[in-house]
């Protein structure tokens, strides 16, 4: 198994125990978010960060976080929007099927990211597959 799959498996596997309580840590850097990466100084991206990881990114200066997981994600938090909100943070959903992103879903997201354009965002799903294969796409 190559160590790419085995580093992402694994981590998500600990963002599920996280989120039911069972491993706790809170991380000082962002680059301790599951499967982190920086696109340019205004846009970040990740897999799902944790209660803990959103307070981290509203401290960088991100002003939104832009989600494409479904809402029935295996490691979303209960309610994010919730969350996000009470940091003051911009929450926009647009749940995107693994299995079956269309371009209708993208059409949406290249919308959204012109919107912000000028503002600090973090663009996150469940692993950071959606959003590496949006991200792409959206700056070719």
């Amino acid at each position: 198994m190559a160590l790419n799959t085995v580093k992402t498996t694994f981590g998500f596997l600990a963002t599920l125990l996280r989120k039911v309580g069972i491993l706790r840590w809170d991380s000082q850097f962002l680059e301790h978010i599951y499967n982190y990466v920086p696109i340019s100084e205004m846009v970040s991206t990740s897999g799902q960060p944790s209660e803990a990881d959103l307070r981290l990114i509203k401290n960088a200066g991100f002003r939104t976080i832009v989600n494409l997981a479904p809402h029935n994600a295996e490691n979303s938090l209960p309610d994010e929007q919730q969350s996000v909100d009470n940091l003051g943070l911009g929450y926009i959903h647009i749940p995107v099927d693994f299995k079956n992103p269309t371009d209708a879903d993208f059409e949406k997201f290249v919308e959204v990211m012109q919107g912000l354009d000028g503002s600090k965002v973090w663009v996150h799903c469940a692993a950071n597959m959606r959003v590496s294969a949006f991200i792409y796409r959206y700056v070719t």
